[in-house]
């Protein structure tokens, strides 16, 4: 397994403010690597840089080996870096099968309606709403819509902005066990999450980010078990 995406001394600022202070991730092709961390320390900031839409003031992204760090966003999806943004962003008044549709925008062939079937059945609830607009669907249908629309891209990792936000818990664990699906599939998959301990119970790897630095590191379970990820993210 090579490292896929390579997150080196990162750096990024919002006007003085700075939000990322030299951040080293990694993640390998077929790894799941999950990202906690309280609100407001810089975990979004960290997808932002990594699609593009944020710039970065220092260090480096690389993937697949390749320098990307100044690279467009658009250019970085046809590497095969799709996000699944934070508050899903699903396109309101278009279509649910559309909103799929522009997932795929920048491949073509008869493989993007083999792909529509396959998330069709992976989410079964889409497909019976496919002509629907996609502010009609509940909260936890919308956040399968962003994780759908993302995959249609054909992404070589999948980037997760919270996809447990706002949902009720069963519509969590709903989530979850598809993410775990995706990873038994194969996909490389990098998940930023405020729900510490469904993110870590089923991440190969965890970090820990604190005010825009990573405070820990290691793999998913040891990180439940450590007195400090309890204390401060597990209320345990």
């Amino acid at each position: 397994m090579g490292t896929l995406l390579e997150i080196s001394g990162l750096t990024s600022h919002y006007g003085r403010i700075q939000a990322l202070k030299g951040i080293d991730v990694t993640v390998a092709e077929g790894e799941l690597v999950a990202l906690v961390g309280a609100n407001g320390a810089g975990k979004t900031t960290l997808l932002r840089c990594i699609s593009g839409v944020q710039p970065v003031s220092g260090g480096s992204v690389r993937f697949d080996g390749a320098d990307i760090t100044t690279l467009v966003a658009e250019k970085r999806v046809g590497l095969g870096i799709s996000q699944s943004p934070e508050g899903r962003q699903v396109f309101g008044p278009m279509s649910v099968e559309d909103n799929l549709r522009l997932g795929a925008y920048l491949r073509s062939g008869p493989e993007i309606q083999a792909d529509m079937q396959r998330m069709y059945d992976m989410f079964p609830i889409l497909y019976k709403k496919r002509e629907l607009p996609a502010g009609t669907l509940s909260g936890g249908q919308q956040q399968m819509l962003a994780i759908a629309r993302a995959l249609m891209g054909k992404p070589r990792v999948l980037l997760l902005d919270e996809p447990s936000m706002g949902l009720a818990p069963l519509l969590v664990e709903e989530i979850f066990r598809t993410i775990v699906a995706l990873k038994e599939a194969g996909t490389t998959i990098f998940l930023v999450e405020q729900n510490a301990y469904a993110a870590l119970a089923i991440a190969d790897r965890g970090y820990v980010l604190e005010t825009g630095s990573v405070v820990l590191s290691d793999t998913g379970q040891a990180l439940i078990s450590n007195e400090k990820v309890k204390e401060a993210y597990l209320g345990l």
